[in-house]
């Protein structure tokens, strides 16, 4: 078939090397698109990880990585960015077929995010610095800023690519070790990564990447008494077992970035047009995969019938389709697993009541498609507004004033994100300072940058990717103290 790569890296990469398995264990990673099996992986298991940690051990406490200049790790993570670049069609077609994820999207955005990304963080790496203090006490105090140690990774299958260089790009630059796991639903690509990782010069043992399943090689990685931190991004529930596994470890800390059930407000000052695009992109995009999605939209009574009308004229034309073909707008759900969740769910939205203005059944005869679907009459306690879908379903609600708005949007348990369309500051202003969400974004949609923290609020995690807050996660503090002339403490 057109653009499929030949997949080169099937194996675990421990130590700077591809290696089977201890139990010579595989797992098959399935095509979304045709529902075929794409190939076989290496499964990681408990002794997989334990070898994995000891390598990243190994390099952290005797290695280079740790001790060599911040400058000279950045030329290293420069060096990957641009191997990256070289190779963006092969790694962006692995995506596609592995994910399912529009061709065009990863080649142009998701692979080029991620060399910038390493980028940015190579930039940190040599202004690692602490602090001087003048004391009270007549007391020489200073701190150091150290690399936390070995970092436990544990990535999402809606973007491999990004996601794994959210994680890997500010340990990298911490000066850290670490063990990441890819989704098993979409491994190729990580693997593809640590091979270039190889060619880039990063030293055997700094990154390990373990194929496998979140019960086995998961659960190993969370409670391993050798790994010093964990960052997950998934599910909350997925979320809570990874802190009660750390908690009862080594009590190591823990960043989550969890679920979301994000609301966009569209208020009766709007341009329509663009509302109808921005709410549309908010939860189209991706297939709906995506934990910012705009799930639940509110709009003010006002503009609702125009809007309502709009959405349905223009969803009409979005394209379902070959995530290889240009023309398509949205390819297949990642999984069965998925596919057959997000059915289940649109079931549950005709159950509850609520109005099935377009969609909710499956394209074609092959493969994980599911029609853009959205949902009017909606109430609040339903199911479909309530729970994150994680697919291309939309709750379309009305609402009358600013702080009916306001409650609606906050009444979920999550706090991810959230998007406000109107004209009118003072209405901006009053929203964004009353959502509980670590994102807000006005007349606009996932509008990210490197330098922008991200995270949640409430059950949708804590600790922040991006920024130089995310560095901040993988290094900490040492104090240390002399007394001078006269100090009390001499």
């Amino acid at each position: 078939m057109k653009n499929i790569p030949t997949i080169k890296f099937k194996k675990l990469f421990i130590n700077g090397e591809f290696v089977d398995s201890v139990s010579g264990k595989t797992f098959e990673t399935v095509d979304p698109r045709t529902e075929e099996v794409i190939t076989e992986i290496a499964e990681a298991t408990k002794e997989d990880v334990d070898i994995a940690v000891k390598a990243a051990r190994q390099a952290f406490d005797n290695g280079p990585w740790p001790r060599m200049p911040g400058a000279e790790r950045a030329k290293i993570m420069v060096k990957w960015a641009t191997l990256i670049e070289r190779n963006i069609e092969e790694v962006a077609a692995l995506d596609t077929i592995d994910g399912g994820k529009l061709y065009s999207w990863c080649k142009t955005v998701d692979i080029p995010e991620a060399a910038n990304i390493l980028r940015y963080y190579a930039g940190a790496a040599d202004k690692i610095h602490g602090e001087v203090f003048k004391t009270s006490r007549n007391l020489h105090l200073y701190t150091l800023m150290e690399p936390i140690g070995v970092v436990g990774h544990i990535i999402p299958w809606n973007f491999p690519t990004i996601m794994f260089f959210t994680k890997v790009a500010p340990s990298l630059a911490a000066g850290c070790t670490m063990v990441l796991k890819p989704a098993e639903q979409t491994p190729l690509s990580a693997l593809f990564y640590a091979h270039l990782a190889k060619q880039a010069g990063i030293p055997d043992g700094v990154l390990n990447v373990v194929p496998g399943f979140g019960s086995n090689a998961g659960a190993a990685i969370t409670s391993h008494m050798d790994i010093d931190a964990v960052s997950f991004t998934g599910s909350t529930e997925t979320g809570r077992r990874v802190m009660q596994a750390a908690a009862l470890s080594n009590l190591k800390p823990v960043s989550l970035e969890l679920g979301g059930k994000s609301p966009i407000i569209v208020f009766d000052d709007a341009d329509v047009d663009k509302a109808v695009d921005l709410a549309l992109f908010g939860i189209l995009h991706n297939k709906g995969e995506v934990c910012v999605a705009f799930s639940r939209v509110f709009v003010q009574e006002g503009v609702y019938d125009e809007f309502e009308k709009k959405v349905v004229e223009k969803v009409i034309n979005w394209v379902v389709g070959d995530p290889f073909d240009p023309k398509v707008q949205q390819g297949p759900q990642t999984s069965k697993v998925q596919f057959d969740k997000i059915l289940s769910y649109i079931e549950h939205g005709k159950n509850e009541g609520a109005t099935l203005l377009y969609g909710g059944r499956k394209v074609g005869k092959k493969g994980y498609y599911i029609e853009p679907t959205i949902f009017t009459n909606v109430k609040d306690d339903m199911l479909i507004a309530q729970d994150e879908i994680f697919g291309p379903v939309m709750t379309l609600s009305k609402f009358k004033t600013i702080d009916e708005a306001i409650k609606k949007a906050n009444n979920t348990k999550y706090g991810l994100a959230a998007g406000i369309v109107t004209q009118n500051l003072d209405i901006a202003n009053t929203v964004t300072r009353s959502i509980r969400a670590g994102i807000i974004w006005i007349n606009c949609y996932f509008a990210f940058d490197n330098d922008c923290p991200f995270g949640g609020y409430k059950m949708s995690g804590f600790g922040r990717d991006y920024g130089l807050e995310a560095l901040h996660k993988y290094l900490q503090v040492k104090s240390v103290a002399t007394p001078i002339y006269n100090s009390p403490w001499l």
